[in-house]
């Protein structure tokens, strides 16, 4: 008899620092006033196309933080490890199972708190974890990814438990000078994957390289004036129209074979939850899917941009707000830049939640 996995508790960690736009303008009110010559304004420029990412975007163009309202952001003391630790501890006791009880851990730390490896062995630490724990990573997309992975193995019935744990830390790796910092902070999800009832959980995926995003973002040591160099997030000139140009093929080419694999039609799907890198996102895929946009979410005012994080919170801010419910057909998509774009999608069945974060 064939295994049937997906996700069967949720959680999300987030730092308690919020850092509103005040921040900017009391710091730097020459770079706000002249918004649209930096590279906030640069990434997210007005196109000249009619597409769905152009006319969602359209509503921010005259705010010069293109919709950001609130960052959480950690701070002395806070590490993407010890959110990790809190999100893996509140789904491992929302679930009532122990470190014990899990049978392997997948871990995406973006960053990781060490150069060369991986959180994955420092977060069994911390867990008192003794089996195998993995490091993954495909950027955005590194918690769909995990979920695709965990199911396929519990499907297989090599394992019965897997946790899933991602966080990103992107504010560690920001000049606050730079205005593109404007839009990102920091946070950590995490989800068990087990067996389900026969027709819930997984029942379709598709992945794809965003390799037509090499060229967007990357990283620069910049020397530091009292410490180490710094790894900075900068984005090439190209950046936004490479963006913008492959949002919606992406989207549209993952959901469709997701929702294909899974042998329903787009028209059946009750929830859109995607990760949410701009404020226009989960607007953007609705319309370009013909999702409702009261059946879609986005954390994106409260948090910022926190990469792989995004996609867990989003998820479970909707369960807990009873967006989602048992039985409901859920599309999931998320897109990395340099990484991949991948959409599943699920039945969702009975699910235990961590405590509420927004």
């Amino acid at each position: 008899m064939s295994i049937s996995a997906g996700i069967t508790a949720l959680s999300a960690s987030l730092p308690a620092t919020i850092r509103t736009n005040e921040y900017y303008r009391e710091r730097f009110p020459g770079t706000v006033s002249a918004m649209a010559q930096k590279s906030l304004g640069k990434l997210w420029a007005k196109g000249e196309s009619a597409d769905a990412w152009t006319t969602e975007m359209a509503r921010y163009f005259d705010d010069p933080f293109r919709g950001s309202v609130e960052r959480r952001v950690v701070t002395k003391g806070e590490t993407a490890l010890s959110l990790e630790t809190v999100a893996a501890n509140r789904v491992l006791a929302a679930s009532g199972m122990t470190p014990g009880d899990v049978d392997l851990m997948i871990v995406s730390s973006f960053q990781p708190d060490q150069i060369g490896v991986g959180n994955a062995a420092f977060l069994a630490r911390e867990l008192g974890f003794r089996r195998p724990a993995w490091n993954l990573e495909s950027g955005c997309s590194s918690a769909l990814v995990g979920l695709h992975t965990a199911a396929s193995l519990v499907e297989s019935g090599r394992y019965r438990n897997v946790l899933v744990v991602a966080s990103c830390t992107y504010t560690r790796n920001a000049d606050d000078a730079d205005s593109v910092s404007w839009f990102l902070g920091d946070g950590a999800g995490a989800f068990i994957v087990g067996r389900t009832e026969p027709g819930s959980g997984l029942l379709g995926m598709h992945t794809l390289a965003t390799t037509e995003t090499c060229d967007t973002f990357y990283y620069e040591n910049v020397a530091e004036p009292d410490g180490p160099p710094r790894a900075i997030m900068k984005c090439t000139p190209s950046s936004g129209r490479i963006l913008s140009e492959t949002a919606e093929p992406h989207l549209r080419a993952c959901c469709e074979k997701a929702a294909q694999a899974a042998g329903v039609r787009l028209s059946e799907i009750d929830f859109l939850a995607c990760n949410t890198p701009t404020a226009w996102f989960s607007a953007f895929a609705g319309r370009a899917l013909g999702i409702a946009p009261e059946k879609t979410i986005s954390s994106f005012t409260k948090t910022g941009n926190i990469g792989c994080a995004l996609l867990p919170v989003n998820l479970h801010m909707a369960a807990l707000e009873g967006k989602v419910k048992r039985g409901d057909l859920v599309m999931l998509f998320s897109v990395g830049s340099v990484s991949t774009a991948s959409a599943a999608v699920i039945r969702w069945g009975e699910t235990a939640l961590g405590p509420r974060v927004l």
